[in-house]
């Protein structure tokens, strides 16, 4: 590894300079052919969509799903810039080896900055949020180069996003070509999902999250709705679909030392007061502990002020809950905070205040980017979780796992920590979601899924309540549950948002 990255570090080919840069000559990948190939297509682009663009819809609605609005964006392969301009990047780049693809692009997007040149060559001396390559393996020389080469063009939260179509599918697309039915392409590549993550850690990268995608690249209106939002989602079919896509950052780096804010929501918490503010633990820069009091029926709100007076040492708020719920109090504690970091910690105390500690390290190490309590590794003390709870909450995990890309144990824990400029992010797509989450467990995971943070369950051990009943109701609970999956679902898989 060691080896890979100090070659990133001694460029051996010039660096591209200004949108009319030409590529290298003498360069060590031959992208000849592959350049003839495009730019005889370039002129006749627009009607081979007539026949295709029912894929690259898919396409960009995929990719739209996967890139914020408003983030840096370098595509690699680019061709006339469509996919990139639709991305409606704050800084747009894009890369081709098709001279008349990049001419025709200039022409079409004079707001991006487009480069003639393969992605092996890059030398940009810049890096961006996101780095994007849609159907392009096939023709790389090197494949292992390119990625070096993104390394050189990414910051540590970078995301690395990459399609490619399926071998299962060569014999029908070689088919489809001789037929006319598109253009006739020389590929180079036919690699597995497998591959790029080996690919990916030789380079210095880890793979956050990968799904299939497309089962009916032709536009046949609700049929290829159904078709690739719900019959490629079963088991078995799944592996049928055209295109596989990952997601992948740089390996984590140690961030510097930051302020956590402790979000305690409290309703009717009286008795854990104290105990909360003797035992969250001091990390980092500092710990800021927001209490957010939602209208209770016992003296919480005395208990806090009182604390707030007795230990002047320590940096406590109280935030008095204008709105109603769980959520609605966290995300006033959020705006009421002031840390860089935000930790969700439950009032009832079943989770033990300590845990924090835990958190912080996860967060500042840079293994996790939004880290999510797992009450379901330890054993539990007797009556923390009840069984119909426990079996419904294992369950919806399953579901919920296979609509984000990744893993996750135990959706419901109330402890959770995010950073705040992930937070803004995720707040700025939270309509995206289609359904009301009164807890927040739902459109954090989401969201973080969508941004393609790194999720971390992190085992904590979970405890009965010492004062005061749970307030959920189970049944009514879990139909809000189901609601809130089949949200997600919906907005991941079947129906990405056009933009």
């Amino acid at each position: 590894m060691a080896s890979l990255m100090e070659a990133a570090k001694r460029p051996h080919l010039r660096a591209v300079e200004g949108p009319g840069a030409e590529p290298n000559s003498g360069s060590e990948g031959d992208y000849s052919e592959i350049a003839a190939s495009f730019d005889a297509y370039a002129p006749s682009e627009d009607r081979w969509l007539g026949r295709t663009g029912g894929y690259h819809d898919l396409i960009t609605s995929i990719a739209g799903s996967l890139v914020p609005e408003g983030a840096s964006v370098l595509e690699i392969g680019c061709g006339r810039g469509d996919l990139l301009a639709s991305l409606r990047p704050s800084r747009g780049v894009g890369v081709d080896v098709s001279e008349a693809e990049i001419s025709a692009g200039r022409a079409r997007h004079p707001e991006l900055e487009l480069h003639h040149a393969s992605g092996e060559q890059l030398q940009l001396g810049e890096t961006f949020d996101y780095v994007v390559l849609t159907d392009l393996i096939p023709y790389v020389d090197d494949l292992l180069k390119l990625f070096v080469a993104i390394r050189r063009h990414s910051h540590a939260r970078t995301r690395v996003v990459v399609s490619f179509h399926s071998q299962l599918w060569r014999p029908l697309l070689t088919a489809m070509a001789k037929l006319g039915l598109r253009p006739n392409r020389p590929v180079r590549n036919w690699i597995a999902p497998r591959d790029l993550v080996d690919l990916f850690d030789l380079a210095g990268f880890e793979v956050v999250s990968q799904r299939k995608e497309i089962l009916m690249p032709l536009n046949l209106g609700p049929l290829s709705r159904i078709l690739n939002g719900w019959i490629a989602r079963l088991p078995g079919v799944r592996s049928l679909a055209l295109t596989a896509w990952t997601v992948a950052r740089p390996l984590p780096t140690q961030r510097e030392e930051m302020k956590a804010s402790v979000i305690v929501p409290c309703r009717n918490e009286s008795g854990t007061v104290r105990d909360l503010v003797e035992r969250i633990p001091e990390v980092g820069a500092g710990t800021e502990i927001v209490f957010v009091e939602g209208g209770s029926q016992d003296d919480t709100r005395e208990r806090i002020e009182a604390e707030i007076e007795r230990r002047s040492d320590r940096d406590i708020k109280l935030v008095l809950q204008q709105g109603k719920g769980k959520w609605n109090a966290v995300q006033e504690g959020f705006d009421a905070s002031a840390g860089e970091l935000l930790v969700i910690l439950d009032g009832d105390m079943t989770v033990d205040p300590e845990e924090i500690a835990r958190v912080y390290e996860a967060i500042v190490s840079g293994h996790g980017e939004f880290v999510n309590g797992n009450r379901l590794v330890y054993g539990m003390e007797p009556g923390a979780m009840r069984f119909l709870n426990m079996v419904g909450n294992k369950a919806f995990a399953a579901l919920l796992s296979r609509v984000l890309g990744q893993y996750v144990k135990d959706t419901l824990c109330g402890t959770k920590a995010i950073l705040r400029s992930d937070w803004e992010l995720i707040r700025r797509r939270r309509t995206e979601l289609g359904a009301e989450d009164p807890y927040g467990d739902f459109e954090l995971l989401l969201g973080s899924a969508l941004l393609g943070l790194k999720i971390t369950n992190l085992p904590v051990r979970y405890r009965a309540r010492r004062y005061g009943d749970i307030e959920i109701e189970r049944f009514s609970g879990a139909a809000m549950l189901a609601k809130l999956v089949a949200a997600g679902f919906r907005r991941i898989w079947v129906r990405p948002v056009s933009r």
